[in-house]
């Protein structure tokens, strides 16, 4: 006879580290369903970093992630959040909220994950499991004809832990260049 173990750290006031065994129930009223969220990886998450900004694409083609706090209203701007965990996570189920000071025009994503919207169209949920390679998990937008301008929250969780919360506002350029803080 074999005995099997299993290690849940439960979460008080998120204080402890997420225990990605843990599942966790939604109910969503609307539609009187359970939803749950079970995290594959057995390793506790660990945020090492978290860091927002705007991706710029040079001329030969190489990427580089900008840390900023303002976005310029330019159609095509790219920006986003990545997040450095601690250790080697492998399969990890996140959550992004998006909230933007009005609604846009248009609301869309590439990637067919699972993408719920508020009633007044001013918040997007993003649900995705992604491979986590390196520690690194990470999530981007681009700047679409009608988003609106000023101030945004975007916040990440694992499973009910918040893990960062990123404010920034996105601003319309002065003149050709738009300085990054």
């Amino acid at each position: 006879m074999k005995i099997w173990a299993t290690t849940l750290w439960i979460s008080f006031l998120g204080i402890s580290p997420v225990k990605a065994t843990e599942v966790t129930m939604a109910y969503k009223p609307q539609d009187n369903t359970i939803k749950s969220i079970c995290l594959i990886s057995s390793k506790p998450i660990i945020v090492k970093k978290a860091e927002f900004g705007v991706l710029r694409t040079e001329k030969n083609g190489k990427v580089t992630f900008i840390p900023t706090t303002k976005v310029p209203l330019e159609e095509g701007k790219v920006y986003g959040w990545r997040i450095q965990l601690q250790g080697n996570i492998g399969e990890l189920t996140w959550q992004e909220v998006l909230t933007l000071p009005k609604p846009p025009l248009t609301w869309g994503t590439d990637n067919g994950e699972h993408f719920f919207l508020s009633p007044d169209g001013t918040k997007s949920v993003i649900e995705r499991t992604d491979f986590v390679q390196k520690g690194i998990v990470s999530n981007f937008w681009t700047i679409s004809t009608g988003d609106p301008p000023g101030k945004y929250i975007l916040e990440v969780y694992v499973g009910k832990r918040l893990i960062a919360t990123f404010k920034f506002e996105v601003v319309r350029s002065q003149g050709s260049k738009l300085r990054l803080k």
